[in-house]
């Protein structure tokens, strides 16, 4: 075969190589675009993935520093040239022509006066005009600022989505009072646990200690070094969280005060795991179910009796009982005191519970077991891996005997 009919059937060969592989290429694009879905379908996974990423720079108001960031998505999400978020006090932030920010202020006060969209038109831009719509953000009833958005022109379609994302934005900025209410109402929980805590323990405490400074004092003063401890531990100013280590010092400290008055009426049993000791939990969450079992399960029984505090190590979770072998509670009465419907008692069970829940979830409130003269087992179930979630350290200066790590098998 002559050597240029070899050459022209190598190059027919090339060529038809480049074209499968054109071919399959272009299959692989047409493919994956499906994947994608329709165009209607990838629109709304844009609309929705940009109102995501605003929703989290907005929860904490638009007058707040990740309110900057939060423009940026809200530009997108209007496909605006130019966005201006205004707060009430008259501060923009302007996403795109910096030019627009004295404009965008007027416009915005305009809007939160009137409470309406307000429109303009042909607002000089340098060598160039523009239009604009603002929209009112209104929280709670009240006006919190605007939205401005500029384009070239202002259509009826961007109008209403303006006021459409005004809404939005008012919704995240509500959303973000409602969770700064609710630990608000978390930590006056808090203040109220430390409320129940220091009348009655208190008073049964220094009556203890008393009763030791004549006939023991070397009893006396080691129960001053616990009472010490535990109050600094219960009415610390700092913290939410703390460990289940820290959680189990302190009641520690608060069972020694209560076995000088009880003696050996009251015994105690710990079974925990190491590997929990280390897991954050709510303050004061563990101590008011100790202190509910001594004051309501043992305290009213003849003989005294048993406490089981149990720490165990779930995978995931963390599981925390506190067993007594008292009087025990009615279901029902325990029913009306757990949905706040028996003022003044248990209230640290109450309180617990309400806690928890709003923390975790509903699904996470206390399990309790309990029926007259069966005793009580209350449990509480909490995340080992909480992001987000940091335990502040209980004061450092502590008596030597409060330094014990709790763990393993201890009964006294």
């Amino acid at each position: 075969m002559p050597e240029s009919m070899l050459l022209a059937a190598a190059a027919g060969v090339v060529a038809g190589a480049l074209a499968v592989g054109v071919v399959l290429l272009l299959r692989r694009i047409v493919g994956s675009s499906k994947e994608l879905g329709t165009d209607v379908e990838q629109a709304t996974y844009q609309t929705l993935h940009l109102a995501s990423r605003a929703a989290k720079h907005l929860r904490g108001g638009i007058d707040e520093v990740d309110a900057v960031r939060a423009v940026r998505y809200l530009r997108a999400l209007l496909g605006s040239e130019t966005l201006a978020l205004v707060d009430r006090s008259g501060g923009v932030v302007v996403e795109g022509e910096d030019a627009v920010r004295a404009v965008a202020g007027r416009l915005a006060a305009e809007a939160s006066a009137s409470g309406r969209s307000q429109v303009q038109r042909r607002i000089p831009l340098g060598d160039r005009e523009t239009d604009a719509v603002a929209a009112p953000i209104r929280a709670g009833g009240r006006a919190v600022g605007a939205i401005v958005a500029f384009g070239a022109p202002v259509r009826a379609g961007l109008v209403r989505a303006t006021g459409e994302v005004a809404d939005w934005v008012a919704a995240q900025v509500e959303l973000g009072e409602l969770d700064a209410s609710r630990a608000a109402l978390a930590e006056a929980e808090v203040r109220a646990l430390r409320a129940q805590i220091s009348p009655h323990f208190i008073y049964n405490s220094l009556n203890a200690i008393a009763s030791f400074i004549n006939t023991d004092p070397a009893q006396a003063r080691e129960l001053v070094l616990e009472f010490a401890d535990f109050t600094r531990y219960s009415f610390r100013r700092h913290g939410d969280f703390t460990t289940v280590a820290e959680e189990l010092r302190s009641i520690d400290s608060y069972l020694r005060l209560e076995r000088a008055r009880f003696g050996d009426r009251l015994r105690v049993t710990l079974q925990i795991a190491p590997e929990v000791l280390s897991t954050v939990v709510p303050f004061l969450s563990i101590q008011p179910l100790v202190e509910n079992a001594v004051r309501h399960g043992l305290e009213s029984k003849e003989g005294g009796g048993r406490i089981t505090i149990t720490a165990s190590d779930l995978g995931a979770f963390a599981e925390i009982s506190v067993e007594d072998d008292g009087v025990g509670i009615d279901p029902e009465r325990l029913e009306t005191v757990l949905a706040g419907g028996a003022p003044g008692e248990h209230v640290g069970l109450r309180n617990v519970d309400a806690r928890l829940r709003q923390v975790y979830g509903e699904e996470h409130g206390l399990v309790v077991e309990t029926n007259v003269g069966a005793g009580t087992l209350v449990r509480m179930r909490v995340p080992k891996s909480q992001p987000g979630r940091v335990a502040a350290s209980a004061d450092a200066s502590r008596s030597p005997g409060a330094n014990r790590s709790p763990g393993g098998r201890l009964e006294r």
